[in-house]
């Protein structure tokens, strides 16, 4: 099967190395995704095992479209009871771009049109629309003229993971995290600290990492599942393959943020993945407190202004560099930034610059080594 994999801009050559890792072939980045090939097993384990995927396509077909009898006709073409019984239901969501159709709304009806008729000229029966909770998740691309029709095999984003039961104040993505841990080359040796740590996102993604935990492991359900051709006997069996890697970290993972309401949070979505024995949060200020180790990683995600307001963003990174310069040498910190000018004033020159998109925002991922000595205090 030919398969698309969606991530955030940014990610995409960390996806592509998780989806050869699982063992995909012809792996092709593209523009927030990558393309592979593989079979059902894969297809399961990619939705199961795969931490920066957002979310895994099945193409069935692609044709032109240039109208609404060519759109009507193609869709009709495409063997949906191999897919959805006539009992069942589907949704289906239409992005239309460069194209002589002008609204998805439209595109969206003549594509249900297409796929009730099949149903109703060979089985006297027809399945429903059920925008919630379908069997069947379509998605109906128009790009220029060319129509391609894949099957969400995934449902609701894959970001969703099913352990946060709590939110702070814009929380960081899920998927994003992962991507940001895996841009960090932490590899799970190591103890790590997140000083702004929100609703624990970053801690608790490593420690699922270090953990070997299936990024999938406690979602109640992927739209996979509601297919026709669903093989359960397979899904165990991929289930139990990776379920068999599972194991206790062997580092630290600690976290401080000024917020308790965010603490609280955090607390709550680390319980809810069992995995408080190994996680561990709570009140503190940053700027305040001590190195939690002799050496260990930093990855965070600082309020830059924009959902979270911020009274004085440049100082906010002076104290930040100052406390990364006196307290924690010997440390790599990585740090998520909006707001590139500003950061400058941490005062640290990073050694690596890595461009990423959090939702709509074009962000900076910033690497400092924390040497001992004269190098800690390089400017930019």
């Amino acid at each position: 099967m030919q398969l698309i994999a969606k991530t955030f801009q940014g990610l995409e050559e960390v996806l592509a190395k998780e989806l050869a890792d699982i063992g995909a072939e012809e792996i092709i980045p593209i523009t927030r995704g990558v393309q592979f090939s593989g079979d059902k097993k894969l297809l399961y384990m990619v939705n199961y095992n795969c931490r920066t995927a957002l979310r895994v396509l099945m193409p069935v077909s692609s044709f032109q479209a240039i109208d609404e009898s060519t759109l009507y006709d193609g869709v009709r073409q495409i063997p949906w009871e191999k897919y959805l019984h006539h009992s069942g239901s589907f949704a289906i969501d239409s992005v239309v771009s460069y194209s002589k159709f002008n609204h998805s709304g439209f595109v969206t009806l003549k594509a249900k049109d297409s796929i009730v008729d099949r149903f109703r000229d060979k089985f006297g029966k027809r399945p429903d629309v059920e925008v919630k909770n379908p069997d069947l998740r379509i998605n109906v691309h128009i790009f220029r003229d060319q129509c391609t029709v894949p099957l969400d095999s995934s449902g609701t984003s894959l970001h969703l993971r099913g352990y946060r039961q709590a939110f702070s104040e814009a929380p960081l993505n899920e998927v994003l995290a992962a991507g940001l841990i895996r841009l960090s080359g932490w590899d799970g040796n190591t103890s790590l600290f997140d000083p702004m740590c929100g609703s624990g996102t970053i801690l608790t993604e490593a420690a699922l990492i270090a953990g070997k935990v299936p990024a999938g492991y406690y979602r109640e359900k992927f739209a996979f599942e509601g297919w026709r051709d669903f093989d359960q006997d397979l899904w165990y069996q991929v289930k139990r393959e990776c379920e068999e890697n599972i194991r206790e970290p062997n580092v630290e993972f600690r976290g401080i943020d000024l917020d308790e309401e965010a603490v609280k949070a955090s607390l709550k979505n680390i319980e809810t993945g069992g995995l408080e024995k190994f996680v561990h949060v709570e009140k503190g200020d940053f700027f305040d407190t001590e190195a939690p180790f002799r050496k260990g990683f930093i990855i965070t995600n600082p309020p830059y202004g924009e959902r979270i307001k911020v009274e004085n963003l440049t100082k906010l990174y002076q104290d930040f560099g100052n406390v990364l310069k006196h307290k924690y040498a010997g440390y790599t910190a990585w740090v998520l930034t909006y707001d590139e000018e500003s950061a400058k004033f941490i005062g640290l020159r990073p050694s690596r610059r890595i461009k990423v998109m959090n939702g709509p925002l074009e962000c900076r991922f910033l690497k400092f080594e924390l040497y001992e000595g004269k190098k800690a205090y390089l400017t930019p």
